[in-house]
């Protein structure tokens, strides 16, 4: 562990202590005498209930239920720190409210639950649908995310998204747009060397699969090399993970074997979610590459391959899991305006879709900007972007009939660009008042400097 990465975890353990969290919840209507209390409340509040009761969806226009989200977790595989329990995950799904909140306005509540099967998560998250507009499941053990990201898209009427599979998809599909634009090659006829089959790698392999690459142009390389049908623990795999035991049957059409060099050799991109390096990938398995190679190598905290060596090695375009490298694949680029685009219409759920219209979108925005080989996809800080894409999102569920309610691009962009305004004036005004109080910038002086 690094020296400044030893200061961050001291800063933020003192900082969470003295925050004793990082959300609350905040009245949105005024009381201003004890009357109110009879509208809000009993009795002027049986009104509702009423309406709601003839008609459950209007829990959406008559409550927060319209844009607020659950965050749950069974802390099973918490970042890079694995099965630490939902308590030791807590602070993750806070974190990752903040962002929802900050980025997208969406009002998100963190729920790490303590459950034994993924039947039991299953039930709960279908308990507590009533009191939410959507679901977002995060930091789960694969093959357990995936069972439970399918079973509740179909058994729920709320968007359910699951970050590590959707986010990482929809960020690295953006990103890919604008790197084969530069490099002049086509996403149908690129080969693409997968390296790693957990959560993330197999939805990007879907995703890209419906957004027009070639299934046979794909190789996965999971721990245990490269998939392919004749591979021994095919029988086991179909039984104990299905989702990758179906990508092995289509593709590798040239049934190439071996490992990660096999699988790089001639391919035009590689995109590594496997675990932190650096040396996972070597420079001379880059050279073995296409010429005008891609790389994404987006393990953290260090990827799979340095930066400058896989330039070094051939590579003309490369993206990394950091921020403090260029081309930065950021999943916070995609969650908080897709839930804001899916919550603003009602949405019942996310479809494949929907991700690729927010990938296409952050792509256009990226490429009116000005693409360059180390500006493929755009920066958190460039917020504007999240009113874009949750409009393209609000349109395409439109559009395939799975909102509840109908709008248009500019109508949805202005919506969101009024709601994600208002959270950060918000957010301004506490901070400036003293309600959020200043220890974050005292504190960060005296460890960062």
């Amino acid at each position: 562990m690094s020296e400044r990465t030893q200061k961050l975890y001291q800063l933020a353990n003192e900082l969470h202590k003295l925050y004793k969290g990082k959300m609350i919840t905040l009245p949105k209507v005024p009381v201003t005498e004890q009357m109110d209390f009879a509208i809000w409340y009993t009795p002027g509040v049986a009104g509702p209930c009423l309406l709601i009761k003839e008609n459950p969806d209007l829990s959406f226009e008559l409550t927060w239920r319209w844009n607020t989200i659950a965050v749950i977790t069974d802390g099973t595989r918490v970042l890079g720190l694995g099965n630490i329990g939902p308590e030791a995950g807590y602070p993750v799904m806070e974190g990752k409210a903040l962002l929802f909140k900050y980025l997208g306005g969406v009002d998100a509540v963190p729920l790490p639950i303590r459950v034994k099967t993924q039947e039991e998560f299953v039930f709960v998250a279908k308990a507590v649908e009533p009191a939410f507009g959507g679901i977002n499941l995060e930091d789960i053990e694969s093959p357990k995310c995936f069972y439970l990201l399918d079973t509740l898209r179909k058994e729920l009427q709320i968007p359910v998204w699951h970050d590590d599979q959707q986010g990482t998809a929809t960020a690295t599909l953006a990103g890919l747009i604008n790197a084969l634009k530069l490099v002049g090659k086509k996403l149908d006829q690129a080969k693409i060397a997968l390296i790693g089959a957990g959560a993330a790698n197999i939805c990007i392999a879907k995703i890209l699969i419906k957004a027009g690459a070639k299934p046979g142009n794909l190789i996965l390389v999971d721990s245990k090399g490269i998939l392919h049908p004749e591979r021994e623990d095919m029988k086991k795999l179909k039984t104990e993970n299905p989702w990758k035991y179906e990508l092995a049957q289509i593709t590798n059409e040239e049934r190439v074997k071996g490992g990660i060099p096999e699988a790089m050799k001639g391919a035009d991109v590689v995109i590594a979610m496997s675990r932190p390096g650096p040396g996972v990938i070597k420079k001379e398995w880059v050279t073995q590459m296409n010429k005008d190679a891609i790389v994404f190598a987006c393990a953290n905290p260090v990827p799979e391959i340095w930066p400058w060596e896989a330039k070094e090695a051939g590579a003309k375009i490369v993206a990394t899991g950091r921020s403090d490298f260029p081309n930065q694949i950021n999943n916070s680029l995609a969650f908080p305006c897709v839930f804001r685009g899916a919550l603003d219409v009602r949405a019942k759920t996310i479809t494949d879709e929907m991700l690729i219209a927010a990938a296409q979108e952050l792509a256009k925005y990226a490429e009116e900007k000005g693409i360059h080989e180390e500006y493929i996809i755009p920066k958190m800080e460039e917020w504007d972007v999240y009113p874009r894409v949750a409009a393209a999102v609000a349109v395409k569920a439109v559009e395939q009939g799975v909102a509840r309610r109908t709008t248009t691009y500019q109508e949805e962009r202005k919506t969101a660009q009024e709601i994600i305004e208002e959270t950060r004036k918000m957010m301004e005004t506490l901070f400036g008042a003293g309600f959020i109080r200043k220890y974050l910038l005292e504190l960060k002086k005296q460890y960062l400097g």
